[in-house]
C-alpha cells in the first residue's frame, strides 16, 4: 500500500463556506480518517495549504487547526510541484481569473460556483481546462444531501409514474445588519462585486433539476431586491445593488414545470430552508436537506372544498417518511472524495467545469428574463463550440 500525499491549495479558505465545510468538514475530516482509498488499497492524503489575502485570518485558521502551510502568494502555491489540486471559494468576481492561473500552471481543478461571473467566462474556463488536459470539477453538494438522495432513491423506483410537476422553496430570513448580524456577507447583496440571489441560487437549481428532473428547456424569471439597506461587518450602511429575491418557473425537456421560489427576504413557515415537491401520477415527495417523506396514491386524502366548515383531515399524518437506511456523510465531503478518486483512478467526475458553465449559463439567461420580462429558451451548451443558439450571444448582458 502507498501513500499518496497530496498538495491540495485552498484559496478563499477564510469565507464561511470555505472554513467549514471544505476545510473543517471534508478536507480535515478525510484527513482523520486515514485519507481516502483507491481500488489497490493505495491511500490518497490530502495536505492542504491554505491561500488568501489576509494574512492574520490566515495565520489564525492555520495554528487553530494545526497546519503548517498557508501563504497569500497564489503565484508561490501554484509553482511548487508538490501541489497537485487547485481548490477555489472565493469571492464569485476573483475565482475566473485565479482558476486561469491555475490551469496554467497545469493544476487539477475542483471549485464552488459560481465559476464565472458570466457564461462566457465560465465556457473559457471548461475549455482552457479540456484544452491542458487537467482533471476538473464544481461543488454540486445539493446532490449529497440525505434529502435529495431519498429523494433520488423514489425517482429511481418509479415512485411518482409520470411526473407533472415539481415545486422548490429555497430561503431564510438574512438580518439586514442594523439590530441584528447579517449572516451573509455583505458582498452578497452587492451586483459589482458578483453577488444576487440568481448569480448564486440559480448554479445550484440547474444542476438539481438537470440531474433529478431533466434538462431546462426554458425560464422565466422575476428578481427583486426587497431590502434595499444593509449593514456591513463593519457597521457601515450600505444600499444593497444585487437581486436577495427571485421568482422563477422552468419548462423542463419532458414537459415538467418546475416552480422555484428563492428569497433571502422570507420567513421560514415549512420543514426546512429548502424543500423540494415532486407531484407525479402515481405518488408524491417532499424532500429537505435531510429528510424525505412520501405519500402514494392510495394514501392520498380526498379533501372537498368547503372553507365554512372546519377542516378535519390531518394532511401530514398521512405522509410517510423515506427511511435512512443507509449512512449519511457529509455532502461536501462525499464529492471531495470522488474528485480525489477522478483526479487518482480515473473513476466518472460528471460534474466538471462545463456543467458548471451551464449553472452560469441558467443564471444569464434568469437575470435577462427578469429584465426583459419574457420566456428564454435554454440553448444548448458544449465545449466543442459556441452555444448552438448564437441569438443567446448575440443578446445577452
Amino acid at each position: 500500500m502507498t501513500t499518496h500525499n497530496t498538495g491540495v491549495i485552498l484559496n478563499g479558505v477564510t469565507g464561511r463556506m470555505g472554513t467549514r465545510q471544505h476545510l473543517i468538514r471534508s478536507i480535515l475530516a478525510i484527513r482523520e480518517q486515514g485519507g481516502v482509498q483507491l481500488n489497490n488499497g493505495d491511500v490518497v492524503m490530502p495536505d492542504p495549504i491554505l491561500v488568501g489575502r489576509n494574512e492574520k485570518k490566515l495565520a489564525a485558521l492555520a495554528e487553530a487547526h494545526s497546519l503548517g502551510r498557508w501563504t497569500t502568494d497564489l503565484s508561490e502555491a501554484l509553482q511548487d510541484e508538490y501541489n497537485v489540486i487547485y481548490f477555489d471559494s472565493q469571492t464569485t468576481d476573483l475565482r475566473q481569473e485565479a482558476i486561469k492561473q491555475a490551469i496554467a500552471a497545469g493544476k487539477h481543478i475542483y471549485c464552488e460556483k459560481p465559476t464565472a461571473t458570466s457564461m462566457e467566462g465560465s465556457l473559457q474556463l471548461a475549455r482552457l481546462a479540456e484544452g491542458a488536459h487537467v482533471k476538473n470539477g464544481v461543488v454540486q453538494d445539493k446532490l449529497f444531501l440525505p434529502g435529495i438522495m431519498k429523494l433520488k432513491r423514489l425517482l429511481n423506483a418509479n415512485f411518482f409514474g409520470e411526473i407533472l410537476s415539481v415545486r422548490m422553496e429555497f430561503g431564510y430570513w438574512v438580518f439586514e445588519g442594523d439590530w441584528q448580524e447579517c449572516q451573509r456577507p455583505s458582498w452578497n447583496y452587492k451586483k459589482e462585486l458578483g453577488g444576487g440571489i440568481i448569480v448564486d441560487m440559480f448554479p445550484h437549481w440547474r444542476y438539481v433539476l438537470d440531474d433529478l428532473f431533466g434538462g431546462i428547456k426554458a425560464v422565466s424569471a422575476m428578481a427583486s431586491t426587497h431590502i434595499g439597506t444593509r449593514v456591513d461587518e463593519e457597521g457601515n450602511t450600505y444600499n444593497a445593488t444585487a437581486d436577495d429575491a427571485a421568482y422563477a418557473t422552468f419548462e423542463l425537456e419532458n414537459g415538467v414545470i418546475a416552480s422555484v421560489n428563492s428569497s433571502w427576504a422570507v420567513r421560514v413557515n415549512r420543514d426546512d430552508l429548502m424543500t423540494i415537491q415532486v407531484d407525479g401520477t402515481e405518488g408524491s415527495a417532499v424532500a429537505g436537506l435531510r429528510k424525505c417523506k412520501a405519500q402514494h396514491r392510495i394514501n392520498t386524502p380526498k379533501p372537498v372544498w368547503n372553507p365554512d366548515l372546519e377542516n378535519t383531515i390531518d394532511f401530514q399524518s398521512q405522509w410517510s417518511e423515506v427511511p435512512d437506511n443507509q449512512i449519511f456523510d457529509n455532502a461536501f465531503k462525499l464529492q471531495w472524495e470522488l474528485f480525489f478518486k477522478h483526479v487518482f483512478q480515473d473513476d466518472p467526475f460528471p460534474w466538471n467545469l462545463l456543467e458548471g458553465a451551464k449553472g452560469t449559463q441558467l443564471a444569464d439567461l434568469g437575470l435577462r428574463s427578469a429584465k426583459e420580462r419574457r420566456w428564454l429558451e435554454v440553448p444548448e451548451l458544449t465545449t466543442a463550440g459556441r452555444v448552438k443558439d448564437e441569438r443567446y450571444l448575440s443578446s445577452s448582458t
